[in-house]
């Protein structure tokens, strides 16, 4: 049994309480799902900024009516300290564990506009941890980026080395970091970072000027529309399936303090091109029954991109029993039904 299975069955006999910030997202959406299933108790907070109602619409769909009235769901905001701890404390109840999830994401967002980055990423992250420090929560899980490797050159990327960032989105993310060090240092308040990989899966949204790169590509070779590479084809990413996050989540959250305090690499140790993505993405839409036969548009690389990224995840995999189950090609297999299905029902332009 892995230490995953371990802890799913220690939840399932002996439920907690969650909050998931971000809940209305992609990842967090996936998170609440999970949990539900668990028979866990969950507290969501989101101000729909990036994230949609849709996507709890969609959860109620796949848990029991039983499942999901363990869920509690709070619109506001985490720059905001009394909505902060509102969702930490609900109904009298005392949240176990907090999933971090809330941020404005995308490196071009935070070109384009790095005040409201800053604002949501460094301003929230604090209000959000220190309101969890002073409701004394076991533990406190965030999300971290691969971005803060930013121009360090060597691959595979380990936790300890890091370079200088080369957006303001990568500052933020170190920023975050940062603090959650000096938490634990000044307070003894120890949390884990998760430095994502490039996650993908169902309900990563296609649409918008900053989506991501396999909703996107998803959706425009559905719709027959142009497909745009930046550079030659040949950057390369570690790209993680959303179920494999969904384990370092819960892994994180249930670990042992001696593992806190750290950050974590959460991909599968792989490097795929953007070319090689491009063909998976056609071949797994064959065989949805969806001929995409357009070739891409190759332009200009874009700007705070880093050419390569692959992680090591060893210090994951020893210190929190890390098993990733999910290789690109099956996380791609397993996620196209639901992006046939999606565009096929919003239409989305």
């Amino acid at each position: 049994m892995t230490r995953y299975e371990k802890i799913k069955y220690e939840l399932l006999s002996s439920p907690k309480t969650w909050l998931i910030t971000g809940v209305a997202g992609f990842i967090g959406s996936n998170l609440l799902e999970h949990l539900l299933k668990l028979n866990q108790k969950v507290v969501g907070l989101d101000n729909f900024a990036t994230g949609h109602q849709r996507n709890l619409d969609e959860v109620q769909t796949l848990v029991t009516e039983e499942q999901w009235q363990k869920f509690t769901f709070i619109e506001g905001d985490i720059r905001n300290a009394e909505d902060c701890q509102k969702a930490l404390t609900p109904e009298n109840t005392t949240v176990d564990y907090v999933l971090h999830q809330a941020a404005l994401g995308s490196v071009p967002r935070s070109i384009a506009d790095p005040l409201t980055t800053n604002a949501a990423n460094i301003t929230g992250f604090l209000t959000m941890l220190e309101s969890a420090k002073q409701a004394e929560v076991k533990s406190f899980t965030y999300a971290a980026s691969s971005s803060t490797y930013g121009d360090h050159p060597a691959l595979p990327k380990v936790e300890e080395n890091i370079g200088n960032p080369l957006s303001p989105y990568a500052v933020t993310k170190y920023v975050n970091e940062l603090y959650a060090s000096v938490y634990a240092r000044t307070y003894g308040f120890k949390t884990i970072g998760l430095r994502y990989f490039n996650v993908f899966g169902q309900r990563q949204d296609p649409d918008g000027a900053y989506a991501a790169v396999i909703p996107r590509w998803t959706a425009s070779m559905i719709k027959d529309e142009e497909v745009f590479i930046n550079g030659d084809g040949e950057t390369s990413r570690d790209f993680c399936f959303i179920e494999n996050t969904v384990q370092m989540n819960i892994l994180a959250a249930t670990a042992p303090d001696e593992a806190k305090d750290e950050v974590y690499n959460v991909a599968v140790g792989d490097r795929t091109t953007l070319n090689e993505l491009y063909q998976s993405i056609q071949l797994a839409l064959q065989e949805n029954g969806i001929e995409a036969n357009q070739q891409p548009i190759y332009r200009d690389f874009r700007a705070g991109d880093v050419r390569h990224s692959q992680a090591d995840i060893n210090k994951a995999t020893t210190n929190l029993g890390y098993a990733p189950e999910y290789k690109i090609l099956d996380g791609i297999s397993k996620a196209m039904p639901w992006y046939k299905s999606y565009i096929s029902s919003y239409k989305t332009n």
